[in-house]
């Protein structure tokens, strides 16, 4: 009796943590973390996961999704769960970041990850701005956005190019699968989701390598425009720059 009195005391909570969010509205967040926190549950892997969440504003994730998560120093999500997996090889390792996280003081965390062929899945949020901080100009941030750093746009001769992650990690040949998707529409859901869970069954599978799966993901705030607005720059304008589908695997 007091064993089952302490089950349902202790019993596991929904794997997406019913609680009010910190997002701005029309914030893609909450679409990737509804997504991952499926995927999760539907491989029934939540007591064998442990995600790493770096600063930015995909910081709190922790938050929403119910399995045991690691804060870490930005951009060093990648160097937390190379030492996470390393030590624990039975257990399935994710980082969850952003584009102000990985592709700027983070991208030698992941270009070495990468290097090493560390068997981890990294979730990549893309919106092409730094969010938490204020929306200045990202490495992503494309040609001609207007940013809190870049207020006539950006331009390739005084600010560069931009980073496209993706691409390049693909040239890596410890990197076992990578896809770009988005967040814009049902049908790009879908597909994302379907991406998320591939590269989780690479680890569940064991199976040699690095998986990231790029979102383009809106940020509205920022770019200054509505929910839909946002949603329909993704598809017209942001696949130009970061072009959808598997680059690797």
């Amino acid at each position: 009796m007091q064993r089952n009195n302490m089950q349902a005391v202790f019993e596991r909570t929904p794997i997406l943590k019913d609680c009010p969010t910190h997002y701005c509205p029309g914030c893609g967040h909450g679409i990737a973390h509804r997504l991952l926190a499926e995927t999760i549950h539907e491989f029934d892997i939540v007591d064998r996961t442990i995600g790493i969440a770096p600063i930015g504003c995909s910081v709190l994730a922790y938050d929403y999704i119910d399995n045991d998560m690691l804060e870490v120093a930005h951009g060093r999500a990648p160097a937390a769960a190379t030492g996470m997996k390393r030590t624990n090889p039975d257990k399935i390792i994710y980082s969850y970041q952003g584009d102000g996280d990985l592709a700027a003081i983070g991208t030698g965390e992941i270009v070495h990850a990468a290097h090493r062929g560390e068997q981890i899945t990294v979730i990549f949020i893309n919106n092409a701005v730094f969010g938490m901080t204020g929306g200045q100009m990202a490495p992503t941030t494309m040609l001609g956005q207007v940013t809190a750093t870049s207020p006539s746009g950006r331009d390739a001769l005084n600010q560069g190019y931009p980073l496209q992650i993706s691409e390049m990690l693909a040239t890596i040949p410890g990197v076992g699968y990578i896809e770009r998707c988005a967040l814009s529409d049902v049908a790009h859901i879908k597909k994302t989701k379907k991406a998320i869970k591939h590269a989780f069954k690479r680890q569940i599978d064991n199976e040699p390598g690095l998986s990231l799966v790029e979102i383009l993901s809106p940020c509205p705030t920022y770019w200054r425009m509505s929910p839909v607005m946002a949603m329909e720059w993704i598809n017209q304008e942001m696949v130009k720059v970061f072009p959808l589908g598997c680059l690797k695997g």
